[in-house]
């Protein structure tokens, strides 16, 4: 039987999804206080360094820093709130869960990026190309690497 290409990329998706999930679950099942909020923490220190924020850029960057924390506490409570479902959840229920993640991530990146962008502004020339160095996607790097 012939599979429709959009059949496969919702097959790849629910893949997608049980892989994410489960390792995110996991994440909260453990029994360390606010998994994430934890690792935020860290990576707002790395970035801090990787992106050799000035002194007067402070400002700027803990507008970035605090979107971090709010996304991660956000995300943190419905997958929290997944877990305890777990057991109890129908199909439907875990795809509705599903979908409110996937919409409090699109919702903090949409947050992210005017505190970023305003960050970004603010950026040297080579502030920026390391930026854009930081924040590249693996597969859009490869990408690049292949077409040159």
């Amino acid at each position: 039987m012939k599979r429709s290409a959009g059949q496969f990329i919702f097959a790849v998706s629910i893949l997608a999804f049980v892989v994410l999930v489960g390792t995110t679950l996991s994440l909260a099942a453990s029994k360390s206080p606010t998994p994430k909020v934890v690792s935020v923490e860290e990576r707002i220190k790395t970035l801090h360094t990787a992106l050799k924020i000035t002194p007067e850029q402070e400002e700027l960057w803990n507008n970035v820093a605090q979107v971090m924390r709010d996304n991660a506490k956000t995300m943190d409570a419905l997958v929290a709130a997944r877990s305890e479902k777990a057991g109890t959840m129908n199909a439907v229920d875990d795809f509705k869960s599903y979908g409110e993640i996937t919409e409090a991530h699109a919702d903090g990146i949409k947050k992210f990026i005017p505190v970023f962008e305003a960050l970004y502004a603010s950026m040297s020339d080579a502030q920026k190309k390391n930026a854009d160095t930081v924040f590249a996607h693996h597969g859009r790097t490869k990408s690049k690497a292949k077409g040159k």
